[in-house]
C-alpha cells in the first residue's frame, strides 16, 4: 500500500473529529461566562485606548498652550521694540551732539509712545491719592496719623495699573490712620 501525504484539508478534518470527541457541549452558563469575559476584555481594551488617547490629548494641549503663550509674549515684545529703538536714538544723539534739549524732547516723545501703547492695550493707571484704601487695588506700605479720614490714601509711592478691570500691579501707598484724639487728662 502506498502512503500518500495528508493534505491540509485532511488534517483539518481529523482535528475537528478529534476535538469534537474530546470536548463536551458547554452548558449555557459556561457559554454565558465566556461571552461576558470576552465583553469585559473588549471594554478593558477600549478603556486602555481611550486612556492613551486622553494622555496624547493632554500632551498636545500643553504643547499648544506653550506655543500660544510664546506667540503672545513675542507680540508684546514686538510692540515695545519701536520704543526701545527711539530711546537708543535719543541716547546716541546725546552722546554725539551733547544736545540735552533734543535729548529731553526725544525722551518726552518716547514717553508719549509708551502712553499710547498702554492705552491701545487697555492699560489704565489706578487712581490712589485721596481715595479710600482698597486692598484689591492698593498695597499699603505705611500707615500714619494724619488729619485725613481713616483709610484715606495720602501718598502714592508706585503707581498701580489695571487692564479691563483686572489689577496688573497694585499701587504702593501711604494710608492715613486718622486723627487719634488726645487722651483726656485725669483730674
Amino acid at each position: 500500500m502506498t502512503s500518500r501525504k495528508k493534505q491540509p484539508k485532511d488534517i483539518d478534518r481529523e482535528e475537528k473529529a478529534n476535538s469534537s470527541e474530546k470536548t463536551t457541549t458547554p452548558t449555557s452558563q459556561e457559554q454565558l461566562m465566556a461571552n461576558k469575559d470576552k465583553e469585559l476584555l473588549s471594554y478593558i481594551e477600549r478603556l486602555k485606548r481611550l486612556q492613551a488617547e486622553f494622555e496624547n490629548y493632554k500632551k498636545r494641549m500643553q504643547r499648544d498652550i506653550t506655543t500660544i503663550s510664546e506667540h503672545v509674549s513675542d507680540q508684546s515684545i514686538a510692540d515695545f521694540l519701536p520704543l526701545f529703538d527711539n530711546l537708543r536714538r535719543a541716547f546716541n544723539s546725546l552722546d554725539e551732539n551733547n544736545a540735552t534739549q533734543s535729548f529731553v524732547d526725544g525722551i518726552k516723545g518716547v514717553f508719549g509712545q509708551f502712553d499710547q501703547l498702554l492705552k491701545q492695550k487697555n492699560v489704565a493707571p489706578i487712581m490712589a491719592v485721596g481715595k479710600l484704601f482698597d486692598p484689591a487695588k492698593h498695597e499699603a506700605l505705611l500707615s500714619i496719623e494724619s488729619k485725613e479720614e481713616r483709610n484715606t490714601i495720602i501718598e502714592e509711592f508706585e503707581r498701580g495699573y489695571s487692564r479691563d478691570n483686572r489689577v496688573l500691579r497694585p499701587s504702593k501707598v501711604k494710608v492715613s490712620k486718622g486723627m487719634i484724639p488726645p487722651e483726656e487728662e485725669e483730674s
